[in-house]
């Protein structure tokens, strides 16, 4: 799991919450705060 403001390389990435997706293009990418269910930096990621 990938916790907000980590770069964990290109990819798409779920939130552990609500399953909501982010793609990040470029390895210097930071997760961003979840879109959809709005939990900050509480946010983690899994691959999905």
């Amino acid at each position: 799991m990938h916790n907000v403001g980590e770069k964990p390389g290109k990819g798409k990435y779920c939130c552990t919450d609500c399953n909501w997706s982010v793609t990040l293009d470029d390895d210097d990418d930071r997760l961003p705060p979840c879109g959809n269910c709005g939990k900050g930096q509480d946010t983690t990621y899994q691959r999905c």
